[in-house]
């Protein structure tokens, strides 16, 4: 289903149209999409929770986004949901899907409403999409009581009631009452002044940080080429398939291809990766890094 097309009220009309998939049937079609990558069920499963995502989006209409935009994050959290979506752990893909499709509009939100006066941080998402809401209720409750709250109260009490750090209600107070400036302004009203922009520090890689990534990568590429020769040449040819590939092999094609069942290759791979970090904590402590 594209993801077009909101503007003339079609994408929402063909969504309602869908059909609703039953427990069993939806778990065919992300079997389908997990082992072979069957378009045609993903197609399927998508098009079905398209209306879930429709509905999600118009949620966030009262941040000033136009509706197409948020419907188009919707459907790619909705994408995202299916490309993860384990259909072997017994949730619904329904109840799956809420979180990656609020993640994806959420994450939308905030990154046009002001890429300067808001964040990403768990704690800033949390303010930016609730802090006026609860403020609101704070005021009014203790109107109702015929308490009066200075700006500090007020704020410690929002920090409360949200969960965050009283420095975090501070800062995004900050950003939303403020306004944007262009970096390219000059510091001064001196029409030689400097610009802000040039006053910004450099945020790409510094020489002892390159030389150190170098370093470290060097490092990893011998500890990897040595757990790769601990394993048997099937072993090996495995987690090439599975990892080492642009395009990742599937369980059930290196089975078909190898003889062997999808639950014995899942098995080999597994024991592959118990043999390989085995290698590299004993090549060397700092490979934890690595792994972590």
């Amino acid at each position: 289903m594209a993801l077009d097309g909101y503007s003339d009220g079609i994408l929402p009309r063909r969504a309602m149209k869908a059909e609703l998939l039953d427990a069993e049937t939806e778990h065919q079609l992300a079997v389908a999409w997990r082992d072979r990558r069957d378009e045609a069920a993903l197609h399927r499963l998508v098009t079905a929770y398209m209306r879930l995502a429709i509905s999600m989006a118009s949620k966030f209409r009262r941040y000033g986004a136009p509706m197409n935009d948020l419907i188009q994050e919707a459907g790619l959290g909705l994408m995202k949901a299916a490309d993860k979506f384990d259909p072997d752990r017994g949730v619904r893909f329904s109840t799956y899907a809420v979180w990656w499709i609020k993640a994806s509009i959420q994450d939308y939100v905030m990154r046009n409403w002001s890429m300067v006066r808001t964040g990403s941080t768990s704690s800033q998402k949390a303010l930016f999409f609730n802090m006026r809401r609860v403020q609101a209720r704070l005021e009014r409750e203790a109107e109702a009581q015929g308490e009066r709250l200075d700006g500090h109260q007020l704020r410690a009490r929002i920090a409360r009631e949200v969960g965050v750090p009283l420095h975090d209600v501070e800062m995004m107070e900050g950003r939303l009452a403020g306004s944007d400036f262009s970096l390219n302004a000059t510091q001064s009203s001196d029409d030689e002044g400097r610009e802000w922009i040039e006053a910004l520090e450099d945020d790409g890689p510094q020489a002892a940080e390159t030389v150190a990534e170098a370093h470290d990568a060097g490092h990893l590429r011998i500890w990897l080429g040595r757990a790769m020769g601990a394993l048997t040449p099937r072993e090996r040819y495995i987690v090439g398939e599975r990892k080492l590939r642009a395009e990742p092999r599937t369980l059930e094609s290196l089975g078909e291809e190898l003889g062997l069942s999808k639950e014995r290759i899942r098995q080999l791979e597994a024991q592959a990766f118990a043999k390989m970090r085995k290698s590299l904590e004993a090549q060397s402590q700092e490979v934890h890094h690595f792994l972590a």
